[in-house]
């Protein structure tokens, strides 16, 4: 496995691929959120100096992908972890979140901040294991049954 910050067009289109997967597994519109424009902008937001995105492969086939974006000059928001179906239980996802984590800590971030669904029961033990703790929505438009964590760096 390899997991890379996404420095070129190549990439940019393979994660862009997997986020329109990540999208179509909650069967989300591309309206929601303002998905769509999110897309087609990246990397966008999650651009340096504040933000990251990676791209993890396994014998070059994207396998999945995070994003880190910043809120403020000490928090960080975890965005978009992607596991492709074929790829989970492999521990992509858990070196994708390590990677993030530490991009964040080396940025300066004190602090991450993040949400997910409850049907992804598997994200939720992860995120547990790795000390994030539940806390309250952080953003002016909160996601309906979203659950919102959070993990000082």
């Amino acid at each position: 496995m390899e997991i890379v910050p996404v420095e070129n067009e190549t990439q940019v289109g393979q994660v862009r691929e997997l986020f329109e997967e990540y999208w179509a597994s909650f069967g989300f519109t591309p309206c929601f959120q303002n998905f769509g424009a999110e897309v087609a902008g990246l990397p966008g937001k999650y651009s340096p100096p504040g933000g990251r995105l990676a791209l993890a492969t396994i014998a070059g086939v994207p396998a999945g992908c995070a994003a880190l974006r910043p809120i403020d000059g000490e928090r960080c928001e975890a965005k978009r972890l992607y596991v492709r179906p074929t790829f989970r239980g492999s521990g992509v996802g858990r070196a994708l979140i390590d990677w993030v984590i530490s991009e964040a800590r080396s940025a300066g971030y004190r602090e991450m901040v993040g949400d997910t669904m409850p049907v992804m029961e598997r994200a939720l033990e992860m995120y547990a294991r790795m000390g994030f703790e539940r806390t309250g929505a952080y953003t002016g438009e909160p996601t309906p049954g979203a659950i919102y964590l959070r993990l000082k760096l």
